[in-house]
């Protein structure tokens, strides 16, 4: 007996769309990436991109002052402590204000 699940998940055209897409999405990536690093100077060299495998992304809430905290499991995972200096890159993700 044959299943009806063995066949393609997706008719070939749409795996062909989805598999562009993807590209797209990577090479979106990579040229984001370049422009950040455009901003250390000269292309990417194997210290920054080793540095840049060093990061957490997160979501926190902005307390008074305007300060952020970096959780727990990031801090050990980075060996951040008190003190030391870190660069950080804002997104807003979402407002809880009423306008």
């Amino acid at each position: 007996m044959t299943d009806e699940n063995d066949g393609p998940m997706w008719p070939p055209a749409m795996f062909e769309l989805f598999q562009e897409t993807s590209e797209q999405a990577v090479e979106t990536q990579q040229e984001l990436f370049e422009q950040m690093m455009g901003g250390f100077g000269a292309t990417p060299d194997m210290n920054q991109l080793g540095a840049m495998t060093n990061m957490a992304t997160f979501k926190t809430r902005v307390q008074s002052g305007g300060r952020v905290s970096i959780p727990d499991a990031e801090r050990e995972a980075l060996d951040i402590e008190e003190g030391d200096i870190v660069q950080t890159v804002v997104l807003p993700v979402k407002r809880n204000r009423s306008e």
